[in-house]
């Protein structure tokens, strides 16, 4: 059992073994000068105050030990990172309650580990509190509520089980299946005579229905597949949601003359997209998380685009910038390099090359929009100020799009069968 004890100038993490014997915290402090408790604590004998302290005779208990976890001072609580197993120093609002809770997630997950993840070393975490660049308490809070529990990690697992051995067995109805089926399909519309344009049109419509029902199906499993996956899947069907490419690149290794001015570096670009006439683009494919679009804080009550969203925007920017300066070498080392790839006799071009970012969600499951419409209106600005060069696009934009595709379809197929 674990608690905090607050004091006047510092937190005092007190520890009462349940299920081990205080011999065996001394052995791990005397041995290796540190010990690791309740799963997520780690403490070096320096930090021990006291103990093994028995409790009282009129008390029921095992013997307490106390250890120094963190000061208190300008309205914070300072952990060092050390005891978290982290490189980056903890700040938490003095008015938020200390509790496990706080910092270990279910399946003992370390809460502030995956945090300091995202979060440059050295760099401080501030939860609550009015500092600028802190984690406000409600959205901490938030986090909390989101991480996953047990039942979620085993459906979780479930699902990346099925997604990976379902394919190597009958009986599972998968996209494969689907994409078999439209097959099928638009192999006997065309092999009729004569060819009717209803009938051609059908298979369009088939086609997009698959294309969108499959992201659809996608999308309600969307935490068990990968990045990888979903880059995988959406780079089968791109070609058919944007009929001006005609062939997809993958890891596309360029330079880069200005990041060492004493020597040429090689970046790789996961995908590029190449059109008709060989002009190249790239395209970044993110998973379609949750909340990736617009930071929860605002800046002078405006809506601002979260980390991931303008990271993939800068970097997506550096890919254009140093395809622009590599040229017509670049464009002859390409040609050369991806041959195989596309249509014969045909030449990559690097002409204004643009990108286009797939990330994100701005719909719930149930179709309503995750946004009010003032931060739709801010997200839109968003798009619009980098559209000369990148489109930003959100699974719900794709859906949209084949909506609107299947829709202008089907009424072409109604004027068809009535004339």
């Amino acid at each position: 059992m674990i608690r905090f004890d607050v004091k006047r100038r510092s937190v005092i993490f007190e520890y009462e073994p349940e299920f081990t014997s205080a011999e065996w915290i001394l052995n791990e402090l005397k041995t290796h000068h540190e010990v690791t408790l309740s799963r997520g604590f780690t403490f070096k004998d320096d930090d021990l105050i006291e103990g093994p302290v028995d409790v009282a005779e009129d008390e029921i208990g095992e013997p307490v030990f106390r250890f120094r976890f963190a000061t208190r001072r300008s309205g914070y609580f300072r952990i060092p990172g050390r005891i978290l197993g982290i490189a980056n120093d903890v700040l938490i609002d003095e008015g938020i309650t200390l509790q496990r809770k706080l910092f270990i997630a279910e399946r003992n997950v370390g809460i502030f580990r995956r945090l300091a993840k995202v979060i440059p070393d050295g760099a401080e975490i501030v939860i609550g509190g009015d500092r600028e660049g802190g984690i406000p308490e409600d959205v901490f809070r938030e986090l909390l509520d989101r991480f996953p529990n047990s039942g979620e990690l085993d459906r979780y697992a479930s699902a990346r089980v099925e997604t990976i051995i379902g394919e190597h067995f009958d009986g599972m109805k998968s996209a494969r299946d689907q994409y078999e089926t439209y097959l099928s399909k638009r192999k006997s519309s065309v092999t009729d005579a004569p060819l009717a344009q209803d009938h051609l049109l059908q298979a369009e419509v088939d086609k997009f229905v698959y294309v969108r029902d499959t992201i659809i199906a996608w999308l309600r499993s969307a935490d068990s597949y990968t990045e990888r996956d979903w880059q995988k899947m959406i780079i089968k069907i791109i070609l058919l949601i944007f009929p001006k490419y005609v062939a997809v690149l993958e890891n596309v290794e360029i330079a880069d003359f200005y990041t060492s001015p004493d020597r040429t570096r090689r970046r790789y670009i996961d995908l590029c997209l190449i059109d008709a006439a060989g002009n190249l683009d790239v395209i970044e494919i993110k998973k379609p998380f949750d909340n990736v679009l617009l930071s929860k804080s605002l800046y002078r009550d405006n809506s601002i685009p979260t980390r991931e969203l303008s990271g993939s925007v800068m970097q997506a920017e550096k890919y254009l910038f140093h395809l622009s300066k590599w040229g017509v070498n670049g464009e002859r080392e390409l040609s050369r390099r991806f041959a195989s790839n596309l249509p014969r006799s045909m030449q990559i071009r690097i002409t204004n090359p643009k990108a286009m970012i797939i990330l994100g969600r701005d719909c719930r499951p149930d179709g309503q929009h995750a946004l009010t419409d003032r931060r739709l209106f801010d997200l839109e600005i968003i798009k619009r100020k980098y559209a000369n060069m990148i489109d930003i696009l959100t699974y719900d934009d794709l859906l949209r799009r084949l909506e609107n595709i299947i829709t202008s379809l089907v009424k072409r197929k109604a004027g068809t069968a009535l004339g």
